[in-house]
């Protein structure tokens, strides 16, 4: 989170006291939107945990939610090298833009944005009818069933790379992929523990 010492720092003079800010989903990476904030907007922000603007067009601050109940709900903040722009990861709660989709860019989305995506349909699914979709077929075999497709994936993934089949390997690793990302979410796990402990083992690794 930002450091009293970066606080201190940030350049509101050489923005007219307005300092552009950019919102990141904190797990896809996604850039959802871009606003503005004055200092208020960024105390309120920093003290209520929900990104606050200052609007331009109201004239005021602006929590972005506080009609739609799509919040932003802050994980971390930074300022960038000349301390006049901010970057903001967040949790959304609904889409962000007021057209109703997840980014105000319209293909915003990254290829690892798609993952996050992917992961979220497949959460979706686990309650679902087994005869509504594959993974929902899944689910209902059970845990040993889906393990042993992940085990079977494996294998066949590891079998193409020995026979150098770039084409196979591909399609191999996606359903290795995808089968793992079933088996996650039986688990009640999600790729942001993933992440975070291979981050812990290479800051690690690193000391």
């Amino acid at each position: 989170m930002l450091t009293p010492e970066q606080y201190k720092k940030l350049d509101w003079e050489k923005v007219d006291h307005l300092m552009p800010i950019i919102v990141q989903h904190a797990v896809s990476g996604t850039v959802l939107m871009m606003g503005y904030m004055n200092q208020e907007a960024l105390d309120v922000t920093l003290d209520s945990g929900k990104v606050t603007f200052f609007s331009r067009t109201k004239q005021r601050l602006w929590t972005k939610g506080e009609s739609s109940g799509h919040f932003l709900h802050l994980v971390d903040i930074y300022p960038d090298c000349d301390n006049d722009t901010l970057l903001a990861f967040v949790n959304p709660v609904g889409p962000t833009c007021h057209k109703g989709t997840e980014s105000c860019f319209a293909s915003a989305q990254t290829d690892w944005g798609f993952l996050y995506q992917l992961e979220q349909i497949l959460a979706s699914r686990k309650n679902a009818l087994p005869d509504s979709s594959y993974t929902a077929r899944l689910y209902a075999s059970g845990t040993k069933r889906i393990a042993q497709k992940v085990g079977e994936e494996g294998v066949e993934t590891a079998l193409a790379a020995t026979v150098n089949d770039r084409e196979e390997l591909t399609n191999e690793a996606a359903d290795l992929i995808y089968h793992l990302l079933v088996l996650l979410q039986d688990q009640n796990l999600d790729l942001s523990k993933i992440i975070q402990q291979l981050r812990q083992r290479h800051s690690i690794q690193q000391s």
